[in-house]
């Protein structure tokens, strides 16, 4: 029951040490921590020292850092003292976690704090850190809001310690002295977690999803992701919006380049919405008293319909592993703070729901130094953390792709496609024992290709985003629709005679490449995974002369746009780039269409008549004056 008499009176009474508010628990009790690193370190290590005097205590906590030994305490007195119930959503697959499997309580982040209040999960006592009484008697919880103040308000027995270094953060954050049982005045620094280490993967990753993230996004950034590759993704951006689990040191970098402004978010408009913050120091001065900062509970910042009424929700999370049916599965790291994997699922879907929103799957393509692939044939004995259904862009260091929507063999085509090279035979051969993919299929020369981001471009033409980029394996179906929807002229300018069938076999030719001996280049326009290919340039090299032959069809509304002359530019670097020594081709005579893209090049063309056809050639070698 609340205290109501005046809250500086109160505060004094309830004025304590550390092991007077400890001895009040009892045994049996239930007895919450404050999470992340908003932890009660001093109630927590007083605690962890009288935890021989007590039985049954149940320990209920998010799944986090532990700056005192209570799994331990647990572990040696086999539960009879202390028993741990952690709410954790990951795959505990690693030999860390797995040890404390048992302790673990899967539960989305969204649905804790209901679980308190409704008191199916009953707190008995909440151990909470929080910043000294403003004038009013008001206390802040600082850096760890999410379930603590459902916790805190519904605990029979609450037990806040007073932290003058706990920054004050403005939002529904604050606890009242009044509604407190019992203060514990003692000035610690607050828990801090170094940078992140950097990967070259994780920076090819950045550079290659900066182009689905718009101007005018909302984001909730993972801690998993690096702040150099957080920083490459995002730093060119504009008017981007915060509404996240947890405040880092990017987004307060990104906040102070005018990246983040918050202005189009369509929910909280100029505020940085979070539950938590982790990070160095400087972090918790900038969210101390910032007014555009603004902390609430979990079942708010991570409640789907929350979530989705942001505008352009993008959710960007780190996973531990996948597999080709696109099966998520993702663990607690030092750097990404565990609860940060608890909170996914509902960041996932919620963006998802959100208009103009996607989530972003990030994985390393490898693991032990490259020993071991992240993408598997299946996730057997790792719990899944976010289910198929709801995956969409998965992006590695070897490129993107979404899945939503794909059947369960072009799933496994395009996760191979975006694995190590040198893992994707096996899984071929594993996919086609488990029946994912058709015995017939073969992925050719793009089971060793390396996707050429550095070839990729998009323009405007007449009003509509159009992608040049190189063909993926993924690109199959679209490529048939290309060549089906062709009118009949272009057909026979494109194959050189009437064609009304595209079979796989044909276009697998077109859609998987290795992108040195063989390259396409396709026109794209509409959504990333589902746009409609409107122009196809490519080459084939022919090694004995080291000459490559080049084809070219554009879409009948596209044509007249310089679709052409922007796939041959591109078909043109990437053959200097793998050291081809000129381009042929062959084309009817009243093709002018096709001789003038070859006179676009900065070499000599020869052109002569062979059997009716002119062949054209140039060398690289022999350029233009």
């Amino acid at each position: 029951m609340a205290d109501n008499s005046y809250w500086a009176d109160s505060y004094v009474q309830k004025r304590c040490t550390a092991e007077d508010a400890i001895g009040r628990i009892r045994n049996g009790q239930r007895v919450f921590i404050g999470s992340s690193c908003g932890e009660p370190q001093h109630l927590v290590k007083t605690l962890s020292e009288a935890a021989t005097r007590f039985t049954d205590l149940e320990i209920v906590r998010l799944m986090s850092l532990e700056t005192a030994p209570l799994s331990l305490i647990a572990d040696r007195t086999r539960g009879q003292r202390l028993n741990i119930r952690s709410f954790y959503m990951g795959s505990a697959k690693s030999k860390h976690l797995a040890e404390k499997a048992r302790f673990l309580t899967p539960l989305n982040l969204s649905a804790v704090p209901r679980l308190f209040k409704s008191q199916r999960l009953p707190i008995h006592v909440a151990l909470i850190q929080a910043t000294p009484p403003d004038d009013f008697g008001w206390m802040s919880l600082g850096v760890s809001v999410d379930i603590t103040l459902a916790a805190a308000s519904s605990a029979d027995l609450v037990i806040v310690q007073v932290n003058p270094e706990m920054p004050r953060v403005l939002g529904r954050s604050f606890i009242h002295v009044n509604d407190v049982h019992l203060v514990v005045e003692k000035q610690e620094p607050i828990l801090t977690l170094p940078p992140g280490p950097e990967s070259e993967a994780a920076d090819t990753i950045a550079r290659l999803i900066a182009r689905l993230i718009e101007d005018g996004s909302t984001l909730q950034i993972s801690p998993g992701t690096t702040s150099q590759a957080t920083m490459m993704t995002l730093w060119d951006k504009n008017d981007l919006g915060i509404h996240t689990q947890f405040m880092t040191n990017e987004i307060m970098h990104l906040f102070a380049r005018g990246v983040i402004t918050n202005r189009r978010k369509g929910l909280n408009n100029g505020k940085m919405v979070a539950s938590s913050a982790i990070g160095p120091p400087n972090l918790y001065e900038f969210i101390n008293d910032n007014p555009a900062v603004e902390f609430y509970p979990s079942d708010y910042v991570n409640a789907l319909d929350v979530i989705a009424g942001h505008n352009k929700m993008v959710s960007l999370s780190v996973a531990m592993a996948m597999d080709l049916t696109g099966q998520v599965a993702a663990d607690a790291l030092a750097f990404n703070n565990f609860s940060g994997v608890t909170g996914m699922l509902d960041f996932v879907r919620g963006a998802f729901q959100s208009e103009g929103g996607r989530s972003i799957i990030m994985l390393p393509a490898t693991a032990v130094g490259g020993k071991k692939s992240r993408i598997v044939p299946m996730l057997g004995d790792t719990a899944v953390v976010v289910p198929r259904a709801d995956v969409h862009y998965v992006a590695t260091e070897f490129g993107v792709v979404n899945l939503f929507g794909k059947s369960l063999q072009e799933r496994a085509t395009a996760m191979i496609s975006i694995a190590h090279p040198d893992f994707r035979d096996e899984l071929l051969h594993q996919a086609k024992q488990m029946n994912l993919i058709g015995a017939e299929r073969t992925l050719k020369g793009s089971l060793h290709g390396v996707y050429p981001l550095r070839l990729e471009e998009t323009l405007e033409i007449d009003g509509e985003t159009v992608t040049i980029r190189p063909a993926k394996p993924v690109d199959e179906r679209r490529i048939q629709e290309h060549f089906y929807a062709l009118d009949k002229n272009d057909i026979v300018s494109r194959f050189f005679h009437e064609k009304t069938s595209f079979v796989h076999d044909d276009v697998g030719e077109v859609s998987q490449v290795d992108y040195i001996k063989n390259l396409t280049i396709l026109a794209v326009v509409g959504e990333f995974g589902f746009g409609k290919v409107v122009g196809i340039g490519e080459y084939l090299l022919d090694p004995s002369c080291n000459l490559a032959e080049v084809a070219f069809s554009v879409s009948g509304p596209w044509q007249g746009k310089g679709l052409g002359k922007r796939m041959m530019k591109k078909l043109f670097e990437g053959s200097l780039d793998n050291g081809i020594a000129g381009f042929t081709a062959y084309t009817a005579p009243e093709n002018q269409g096709m001789i003038g893209l070859f006179n676009s090049l900065p070499a000599n063309v020869s052109t002569t008549l062979e059997d009716g056809m002119v062949a054209l050639s140039c060398r690289f070698d022999d350029l233009k004056r």
